[in-house]
């Protein structure tokens, strides 16, 4: 097995279990039904993944498993929403803003809609 499958596997653990213990622990402040925990998540892992991406852009020497581990383990297991963020600001400094804007759309829109349609063919069955 390659090696880098096993960065990401292991982030993705760390990863999700910390996202899990963010959604225990803030449970206990916040009772009302606004996903706090996912939210906070969600900022967190943007702000994970934007220092890992800014050390690299500054020449750091992160090797290829410690950016993997990083970026698609543990940002991934923790929260995707960091990876759409990050990749939507790529698009945006290339000055790519059709793309930008089809994305962004086509992630909420698309999302949304495979969420809902999931459910409503579950409770058709």
């Amino acid at each position: 097995m390659d090696r880098s499958v096993i960065f990401v596997g292991l982030g993705g653990l760390i990863g999700s279990i910390a996202r899990y213990l963010v959604a225990i622990g803030l449970s206990a402040y916040a009772t009302s039904a606004f996903p706090f925990a996912t939210l906070l998540v969600n900022i967190l892992g943007c702000f994970v993944i934007g220092l890992v991406f800014g050390l690299i852009d500054r020449g750091s020497t992160l090797s290829p498993e410690w950016r993997l581990f990083l970026t698609t383990g543990f940002c991934g297991g923790f929260t995707t929403f960091s990876t759409f963020s990050y990749e939507s600001l790529r698009l945006m400094q290339d000055g790519e803003y059709l793309y930008l804007f089809v994305y962004v759309a086509a992630s909420l829109v698309a999302g949304f809609a495979a969420t809902f349609g999931a459910i409503a063919l579950v409770r058709s069955i």
